[in-house]
């Protein structure tokens, strides 16, 4: 079950990669975030943030794949994976609660949703899935 809510998490992420690599490519939808704050496209020193995040978020989705031992990880850093699955749970928890609280629809409902079923299904991954020791 841990591999299943694993590939499902890794689909929302990269659907949050698509979603963040579209508002750095300067894509129209800056209503959709930060509250609705840019009707348009983000300002570029904003995009910037959006590329960032979307580099971030494949690393997350790299850490819950690998932790439900899914894909190799060194295993010299296997002891970091559960702590790490936890804190990516722990900020997609207050990332719904930023998208919670927004001006922005689209936030409030989709993406808060999104965060939300991510939260969770990397705090069951970093519960339940056994500790990996190595990459093979």
């Amino acid at each position: 079950m841990t591999s299943l809510a694993a590939i499902v998490a890794a689909a929302l992420f990269v659907a949050m990669v698509v979603f963040q690599a579209a508002l750095a490519l300067g894509a129209p939808v800056g209503a959709n975030v930060l509250g609705g704050r840019y009707p348009d496209s983000l300002p570029v020193r904003i995009r910037v943030f959006s590329g960032i995040a979307a580099v971030v978020l494949v690393g997350a989705a790299i850490v819950i794949l690998a932790r439900a031992g899914l894909i190799g990880w060194p295993s010299g850093g296997a002891g970091l994976l559960a702590p790490a699955s936890w804190a990516i749970a722990g900020f997609l928890v207050l990332n719904t609660v930023g998208n919670l609280t927004s001006r922005s629809r689209v936030e409030r409902t989709l993406l808060a949703a999104t965060t939300a079923v991510l939260a969770v299904l990397c705090a069951y991954v970093a519960l339940y899935a056994p500790m990996v020791l190595s990459a093979s």
